[in-house]
């Protein structure tokens, strides 16, 4: 019968919230009848010992006074369910303040004689201003423990504890208990500090980590783990999600702080933990003067532009005073969500979308004679490995003919500075990608060496990206939320991952480090085996790997390595001052010889059988082993 009733106040609760006249109407309705309840105890209920028209018309002129106070300080805004000490101290104030004003009525009315509405007796003023005080809040605890005694039963309900019993940890803690759909019961909260371990913190236990045993998470029955510190460091927040990864639980992310002081209170901001908070990195410091000198009031095109790289370059470039940028790609679909994301975020960036394809030397030609960009970077490339396997035209068609195209023309119209997006897969490369990308640095490396550029030419090596399109974590993703299997090519396969954000920004600062000729290589910290990737996916979902989604191995595709480099043996690490960012020493490469060969291999591409394309790219980097001859290691 009681669950029954509790069902349906909830379903009441849960479509409805009173509105805030209703609540004006009743805190005013609760004024002015408590009020003539005040008279009324002042003269021991003798009605005939006072003027009943005088006292209604002194309930009328405190019930204004109160009613602009509480419009003043909008004590009756908010839903009731949700009251807080806050709440509380706006009633106070407003009451207090109504107080005060009605005793310098009445001080000024018996002064100056004025007619006995405006002589309110102080001890009635004082019976009233208790009471109505009492009435309002208890109207407000009554509300929310009507409200929490009909969302008290334990209808699918899932278990929380809370990492961080402060500022933030009690504000998720509210949010859950005020969440109409009742989803949550919070058991307790995890924190660091010995000091308030053992305590309660609004009413509910401080656990230490020590007691995150499986033994624990199955007795209490935890189903979801939430980490609300503000600005917790992230090497502290890896070690958190690891401590509890292997206990099945969903593991929840609170954001930025300032989102949730801006009034974005629901538990709908709670996110899951994202594979990149595993990584454990610590932020990238940036020379942002000097970044901000060198992109000041410069048209910057970007090439690419729509993809993961280039779409981020493009967003953290809008962080300077730069005075257009021209974001090219041939993907329209990317390009017109980028252009609307630049729209609505950023209303006063100065961009232009252009819908075009590298390889058309026309077509690019006339972009930079029409908006003569002063800063290049240059994104745009075919990057699958499987797919350019099956098809090394394009690959070479676009990677080095585009390139070769945007490099020429950087040149031509004297560019400052042409930033170029490598990859790890050019070092030693086993792959028709990496060989493209391989002979892209070489191209740019060469053209920086010539007398008379003055186009100061740069490149930046890094490995994959979590996030970007096609790559592993979307993937597995994907995999996990169709119910497996997940598929991985080798269990000891690993690679260098490195955020989107994390590599545009080195981007940046390597842009405007060096003169020129340099070969930037970003520190992508230790390689991570994808076996391992994997894993964490499928338990940061709540699952267990092998048991609820199996792994799958489908073995090595064509020309896939089983650990990527980001230097050559005869590439010599040299030190800057950045710690994340290092030269790649590379020994100077004649210009007019690889030109050469690239002019012919462009000439002759729809001749060529892939046979001899290959042979083409290795004679131009000795070091290819195509898949016909590559031996796995």
């Amino acid at each position: 019968m009681i669950e029954a009733i509790r069902g349906k106040i909830i379903k009441v609760f849960k479509n409805h919230s009173l509105p805030r006249w209703l609540v004006f109407l009743i805190d005013s309705g609760t004024v002015f009848f408590s009020f003539l309840i005040a008279y009324m105890l002042r003269y021991n209920f003798e009605v005939y010992t006072f003027e009943i028209s005088t006292a209604f018309r002194q309930a009328f002129l405190v019930l204004v006074v109160y009613a602009i106070f509480i419009l003043v300080f909008k004590s009756y805004a908010g839903m009731i369910r949700h009251t807080t000490i806050r709440d509380t101290y706006k009633i106070i104030v407003a009451n207090f303040s109504a107080l005060i004003v009605l005793f310098f009525v009445t001080y000024m009315s018996r002064k100056n004689d004025w007619i006995p509405v405006f002589n309110i007796p102080l001890s009635i003023l004082l019976i009233h201003s208790g009471a109505v005080t009492i009435l309002l809040f208890f109207f407000r605890v009554f509300v929310k423990i009507f409200y929490e005694f009909a969302s008290s039963s334990s209808h699918d309900r899932k278990n929380v504890l809370i990492y961080g019993s402060g500022e933030m940890g009690i504000l998720v803690k509210r949010l859950i208990e005020g969440d109409p759909k009742n989803i949550y019961r919070l058991k307790g909260f995890i924190d660091d500090d010995k000091k308030i371990q053992g305590k309660k913190v609004d009413g509910y236990q401080v656990f230490s980590r020590k007691v995150l045993t499986k033994d624990f998470i199955e007795i209490e029955e935890i189903k979801v783990f939430i980490i609300a510190i503000n600005n917790i460091a992230p090497a502290k927040k890896k070690e958190v999600i690891e401590s509890m990864i292997g206990f099945g639980c969903e593991i929840l992310d609170t954001p930025a702080f300032d989102t949730w002081m801006n009034g974005h209170l629901e538990v709908k901001n709670l996110k899951k933990v994202k594979f990149e908070d595993l990584l454990g990195r610590d932020p990238i410091t940036l020379d942002l003067e000097k970044i901000q000198n060198g992109l000041s009031g410069k048209t910057i095109l970007i090439t690419g532009g729509a993809g993961s790289i280039g779409s981020e370059i493009a967003r953290q470039l809008t962080r300077f005073k730069i005075k257009q940028l021209i974001i090219v790609d041939q993907a329209e679909t990317p390009s017109f969500y980028l252009g609307e994301e630049l729209k609505n975020k950023i209303p006063g960036c100065e961009f232009r979308i252009v819908i075009g394809d590298i390889t058309r030397t026309e077509d690019m030609e006339e972009i930079f004679r029409k908006y003569k960009p002063e800063i290049v970077f240059h994104a745009a490339a075919y990057k699958h490995v499987p797919m350019m396997e099956l098809h090394p035209h394009e690959a070479f068609r676009v990677n080095v003919g585009g390139t070769k195209i945007i490099s020429e023309l950087a040149t031509r119209y004297k560019v400052e500075k042409f930033v170029m997006i490598s990859s790890d897969k050019a070092v030693n490369p086993t792959n028709v990608m990496g060989a493209t990308k391989k002979i892209c640095e070489l191209l740019v490396h060469s053209l920086s060496g010539r007398k008379g550029i003055k186009t100061q030419f740069i490149t930046t090596r890094f490995g994959n990206v979590l996030g970007s399109n096609g790559s592993v974590i979307p993937l597995f993703t994907k995999q996990i939320a169709d119910g497996g299997p997940v598929t991985i090519t080798h269990p000891d396969i690993t690679r260098f991952f490195m955020t989107i954000p994390e590599a545009c920004q080195l981007v940046l600062e390597a842009g405007f480090m060096g003169n020129g000729g340099e070969i930037y290589v970003f520190d992508m910290g230790d390689p991570v085996k994808v076996l391992d990737v994997a894993i964490n996916l499928i338990r940061l979902s709540g699952l267990e790997p092998h048991k609820d989604i199996k792994i799958k191995y489908v073995g090595l595709r064509p020309g896939e390595k089983l650990f990527e480099e980001l230097f050559s043996v005869d590439e010599p690490m040299i030190p800057t001052h950045h710690p994340k960012i290092s030269i790649a020493q590379v020994a100077d490469s004649d210009f007019e010889t690889i030109n050469i060969k690239i002019d012919k291999t462009l000439a002759s591409l729809n001749k060529m059988s892939e046979t001899m394309i290959i042979e083409e790219m290795q004679e131009i980097v000795p070091g290819y082993k195509s898949k016909f001859e590559l031996i796995y290691r």
